[in-house]
């Protein structure tokens, strides 16, 4: 793992944060270009009642307005989650070179745990880093579920 990905993991994880206590499922990305980091999102579907209120797509947003294109070409998106089907066709659309996520999503993972979206006869691929700081990442979104599960009587 290399330093500059561990360092802008731990600015994806900020952002889940943000969500955990915000009441939404606790992911977080953040979108960098040229070394800069240019957008920062967390999940907002409750606030926003939008199911594509995703930190991916949210983020995704924030970047075309930054760079004023709708290709966000040379950019890497860090994820504390591997994206699911819709965020990851979206990031095909917008072209972003590489994602490195955290955590692997065996539910509804784009990148290899469900299916890989980069095996697809799609006219882009992008590249992948996984596991960066996947530890952190899962434990927040599993003490996340904890705690609903046990607000809602069921057994932690």
């Amino acid at each position: 793992m290399s330093k500059l990905d561990q360092l802008y993991m731990l600015e994806a994880i900020k952002e889940a944060q943000k969500a955990f206590y915000a009441d939404e499922v606790p992911v977080g990305a953040v979108i960098v270009y040229n070394g800069k980091i240019i957008a920062r999102a967390h999940n907002q579907m409750k606030l926003l009642k939008d199911p594509t209120a995703h930190a991916e797509m949210i983020a995704i947003t924030q970047a075309a307005s930054w760079l004023k294109s709708e290709r966000l070409i040379n950019t890497i998106m860090f994820v504390t989650i591997e994206p699911c089907a819709m965020c990851a066709g979206a990031m095909v659309l917008a072209r972003i070179n590489k994602i490195v996520y955290g955590a692997a999503d065996p539910k509804t993972g784009s990148f290899g745990s469900v299916f890989d979206i980069n095996k697809l006869k799609l006219n882009h691929r992008i590249s992948v880093t996984r596991n960066i700081c996947a530890d952190e990442c899962a434990s927040l979104l599993k003490e996340f579920f904890r705690k609903k599960r046990s607000k809602y009587g069921e057994v932690a």
